[in-house]
């Protein structure tokens, strides 16, 4: 069946007609321009894939009317425009399409026609060990173990990059999954079968959400609804609820991305948001990089929300312009999105929608602080930080305590190492790790590792994955 919103299809370029999109602001409803930025990209995923079968008319109208439907959990169907996958749930998913094809030949059919339908990337990123640090030569033992350990895998993952069309398939070494998402493969708009429309993805990892800091709708499903995405399945999910996060402010320049995040996160663990959007809004947003606004995304399973959505700004394309996208791109980027509303000014308050509720922050309020002493979501002041830790050691055991006997506090352990005296005592620093997906967005965040912690202790070394960002702290060096 037709689409029943053709009509309001219309060249991006009138020198080339072929090209074409659905102009939502054609759709003449007021209703448009009130909706949040991220319920836009759900809206026109229910437009332009309208076939009254597996999304229909009143799909659209449930989202068009977003401000009632929010809180009556109202399903509705989504497309993303790709899916992301790594090598841990992405196996299984090449295995699926391998034994479908299987099951096609035994029925004397072509085995060739079964692909995914959706785009699907996949990057192998969780198979590499440390089993070697602090040394020159390191990085290139690990990675010559990890082609051991797994020389089956990528010897299939090879054969289905080969195999399967509509499928990309990133060797290992390239560096974490989220990174390579936000660098390399992020189109923030996409350009496929005559359309422009934008870029959004389901990801078989919960930090998926780390692409919502460049502009990019996307969330974290399990490897079942993957697989139905991949196969040209939408997603079912409940309407959600919208949560306006309004920022104002200038913070000093004695902050890390990582001190507004673990403020973000504090504050959002105690709105409530879990099964939400969040979505940034505020002047204060322009003065947050790419690199800010991803550690922030990332963080959203530690707060509970579905996505944290960054709309697309000039930061972005300054973003999308240093990380080598083609000039033509980034051409037709800024011109769709500011044709169908969604390309953002966030110093221009007429922009901004309605949400179900608003929370503000003031960037100048921001400390330097710290999380834990177990959990990412237990902020704490770093002029706090020693009475925090103190008071934790003889606290019950639990997520804010260690139940340290009081006469047990003071306690150092002495030791020798190549003829040198050491110390160790509750609460010494031996390690400055880069280990994690939320950091490995943030230049200022790795240096910190490094030059944030003492120089005189036996184990400190600087340990930074993946290899991609290895690379770049040896261009910044």
């Amino acid at each position: 069946m037709s689409n029943p919103y053709a009509h309001i299809t219309e060249s991006l370029d009138p020198q080339k007609p072929a090209h074409k999109f659905f102009n939502l602001t054609k759709l003449g409803d007021p209703r448009y321009e009130r909706l949040p930025f991220s319920i836009r990209v759900l809206l026109e995923s229910a437009v332009r894939n309208c076939d009254e079968f597996l999304v229909k008319k009143e799909d659209v109208e449930r989202i068009l009317s977003w401000k009632e439907t929010q809180t009556q959990t109202v399903e509705v169907p989504f497309r993303p425009a790709r899916v992301i996958l790594q090598d841990f749930t992405g196996v299984p998913a090449v295995v699926d399409f391998a034994a479908m094809r299987d099951a096609v030949k035994k029925l004397d059919g072509d085995p060739e026609k079964i692909n995914p339908v959706c785009p699907a990337d996949l990057v192998i990123d969780h198979s590499i060990q440390v089993d070697f640090s602090r040394k020159p030569d390191s990085l290139q033992k690990n990675q010559e173990l990890e082609f051991e350990r797994n020389k089956e895998r990528f010897q299939f993952l090879k054969w289905g990059s080969k195999a399967f069309q509509n499928t990309r398939i990133i060797p290992p070494g390239s560096g974490i999954v989220h990174q390579v998402n936000l660098e390399y493969l992020a189109r923030v708009v996409f350009q496929q079968d005559g359309y422009y429309y934008p870029d959004s993805l389901v990801g078989t990892d919960s930090h998926t959400t780390m692409i919502d800091g460049l502009g990019v709708l996307g969330w974290g499903v399990g490897g079942i609804e993957a697989e139905a995405v991949m196969l040209g399945q939408p997603i079912s999910m409940v309407l959600p609820e919208v949560i306006g996060y309004k920022v104002q402010g200038t913070p000093s320049k004695y902050i890390t991305s990582t001190d507004i995040v673990l403020t973000v996160t504090k504050h959002l663990r105690q709105v409530g948001v879990v099964g939400k959007f969040v979505e940034f809004f505020g002047p204060g947003v322009a003065q947050l990089s790419i690199a800010d606004r991803a550690t922030i995304a990332n963080m959203c399973p530690e707060y509970g929300a579905t996505a944290a959505f960054f709309p697309v700004d000039h930061v972005s394309m300054h973003y999308l312009q240093q990380t080598g996208r083609e000039a033509e791109k980034l051409g037709y980027i800024a011109q769709y999105l500011k044709a169908v509303g969604m390309f953002r000014d966030y110093s221009d308050e007429s922009q901004d929608p309605d949400f179900t509720k608003v929370v503000e922050l003031d960037l100048s309020t921001v400390v330097p602080c710290c999380s834990g002493p177990k959990r990412p979501q237990d902020k704490v002041a770093v002029s706090e930080m020693k009475q925090d830790f103190q008071t934790c050691l003889g606290a019950k055991q639990g997520f804010k305590g260690f139940q340290v006997p009081p006469e047990n506090h003071d306690v150092t352990i002495p030791f020798q190492h190549n003829g040198r005296d050491y110390s160790l005592s509750h609460g010494s620093v031996v390690i400055a790790a880069i280990t994690s997906c939320t950091n490995t967005s943030n230049p200022s965040v790795m240096l910190g590792a490094g030059t944030n912690v003492p120089t005189t202790r036996l184990y400190m070394s600087l340990c930074i994955s993946p290899p991609l960002v290895s690379r770049w702290w040896d261009m910044a060096a």
